[in-house]
């Protein structure tokens, strides 16, 4: 299966992509992460480019090692990380699930050619879509050995 499919999935929420501004306070992306249900939001500029990601761990680990309890002093750009792993639509979910496992990661922004971010995907969501495509295959397998089939 493609990532491009998995956005047309019905219950997919991440259809529309959440995106903070490098300059934006990390009260306000906080604000965002409550208002998507999410647990990153891509950064990008003025031009919807990608710039990075930011996710509720960086906001817990890096504001709060730093004792900074206003989080209306931060900017995102001072706790992003810049350094981002993306997804094509056109990558296929064996390989998303691997990136991700392998670089460690838990969100990957999917993004066009031109790095403007189409959607984000969680690991939970691919292991998800993989659990119904399993699911899929052990009763495709029970109705052949059962006779539906045959």
């Amino acid at each position: 299966m493609k990532l491009r499919e998995i956005f047309k999935m019905k219950d997919f929420k991440y259809r529309v992509p959440a995106t903070a501004r490098p300059d934006d306070s990390i009260l306000t992306a906080v604000r965002k992460l409550i208002e998507y249900d999410r647990g990153s939001l891509a950064v990008c500029d003025d031009e919807g480019d990608l710039m990075g990601i930011i996710t509720e761990r960086d906001i817990i680990r890096k504001c709060f090692s730093r004792n900074c309890f206003d989080l209306n002093a931060i900017q995102v750009k001072d706790i992003m990380s810049a350094q981002v792993v993306v997804g094509r639509p056109d990558d296929d979910l064996e390989y998303a699930i691997n990136t991700m496992r392998e670089k460690r990661v838990r969100h990957l922004p999917i993004v066009d050619n031109r790095k403007k971010v189409l959607g984000m995907i969680s690991m939970r969501d691919l292991l998800g879509v993989r659990l119904e495509e399993s699911d899929i295959q052990v009763h495709s397998m029970s109705d052949y050995i059962s006779g539906v089939y045959g």
